[in-house]
């Protein structure tokens, strides 16, 4: 099975222009008429965002010069499925299976 994952380089991309701080990056949303909260820019800094308006993505790509590939890149996955043991054609099948009856036996060692 194929899963698709996102890969968010806003921090990468605002290290590779000399912004470490979250902090200088509302200023530059402002500019554009992006108004966010500071605990709204860090998120957005710090963690993958699940949903992103498309305005503040063109305002990111024009505060920082770049695109939205830039920002945005997918990664491909391979998940490799769990083997269980089922999965073998030449082995029993569930119906198949019988319970095997158990001995009981006493401390004496004779069986009932």
């Amino acid at each position: 099975m194929r899963i698709i994952q996102v890969q968010w380089n806003l921090r990468q991309i605002m290290a590779d222009r000399g912004m470490f701080q979250t902090s200088e990056l509302l200023p530059l949303l402002e500019e554009r008429g992006i108004h966010l909260t500071r605990e709204h820019v860090y998120r957005l800094v710090t963690k993958t965002p699940q949903r992103l308006n498309t305005e503040v993505l063109v305002a990111l790509c024009d505060a920082l010069g770049c695109t939205p590939s830039d920002l945005i890149t997918s990664v491909v996955a391979e998940q490799r499925t769990a083997r269980t043991g089922t999965a073998d054609p030449s082995g029993p099948k569930i119906g198949d299976l019988r319970p095997i009856r158990a001995r009981i036996r006493r401390p004496d060692g004779v069986e009932e």
